[in-house]
């Protein structure tokens, strides 16, 4: 399967469309993106934004792709793949979709080709992080493949057991909510202390990217990047034991196990 191989999006909303424009910088044309997208909205941001003509119903034209990327919300899963089952049933497929699991996927496609994944947000400006499982059925070259068309929308990596893209799904998938959670509260204190909300903003942003930026840089876990910047007594262990008190951390914890448990029910609602 080649670089500039055919690709089939069964979706073409957020997601599929930070998957195509990844593509499109990478130097695959237009013209070898199948879209099927049956709102007309989100077919007209495709036209305008790419270039591509996206069709409303799966059709012949989707038999040429090599690789069909399945970005459908967890709802209509089912039904498209019904749709689109005979002209794609020679393709690799890769999963984008939420909680469903790929055997519900196998069944409903009739393939054991299938790479499920889960990304977030952040691939819409090639600073994704996407957490990838294949089936038994999919070759080191699919697996290349999938690589190559995730690093497009930023890093990624591969785990052994599907039951796991349930933990990723808590951390990573919904984990640009947390963040943009805890800057929403930061720029509030902000503003309560007396800042204007664009400086609070700015500062809470610039944070969080220099910590992240810090931790991805260093070897030391985060408990000793913690502890470096919290001296006995200061400001920082002041609001360090503050939320300590209130056990922010372990709430905190808790929330990611509720995300957890929701995308296991999600597939159970909306799987085979």
């Amino acid at each position: 399967m080649g670089a500039s191989a055919p690709i089939a999006f069964i979706g073409g909303g957020n997601m599929a469309s930070a998957i195509i424009g990844g593509l499109i910088r990478e130097g695959l044309p237009a013209a070898q993106i199948e879209v099927v997208e049956p709102y007309e909205e989100a077919r007209r941001k495709l036209r305008a934004q790419f270039g591509i003509e996206a069709r409303e119903q799966p059709g012949p034209a989707l038999a040429r792709a090599a690789l069909v990327v399945w970005a459908v919300k967890p709802q209509t899963f089912k039904d498209a793949a019904g749709a689109a089952r005979g002209p794609t049933g020679s393709a690799l497929h890769l999963s984008v979709a939420a909680g469903i699991r790929s055997d519900s996927i196998a069944q409903w496609l009739g393939t054991q080709r299938i790479v499920r994944s889960m990304p977030n947000t952040p691939a819409l400006i090639g600073k994704g992080m996407t957490a990838l499982y294949a089936r038994p059925g999919v070759s080191a070259a699919d697996k290349a493949r999938v690589e190559q068309v995730i690093a497009t929308t930023g890093a990624s990596l591969w785990v052994d057991e599907e039951a796991l893209l349930d933990a990723v799904t808590a951390l990573s998938g919904s984990g640009p909510a947390y963040v943009f959670f805890f800057l929403e509260a930061m720029t509030r204190a902000g503003v309560e202390m007396g800042l204007s909300r664009e400086q609070a903003y700015r500062l809470s942003v610039g944070t969080f990217a220099g910590a992240a930026a810090l931790a991805q840089a260093s070897g030391d876990p985060p408990e000793v990047l913690r502890q470096r910047v919290t001296s006995k007594g200061g400001t920082t262990h002041a609001a360090i034991t503050s939320m300590e008190q209130d056990q922010v951390q372990a709430l905190f914890m808790k929330a990611l196990h509720a995300a957890q448990r929701r995308a296991a029910e999600l597939g159970d609602e909306f799987g085979a």
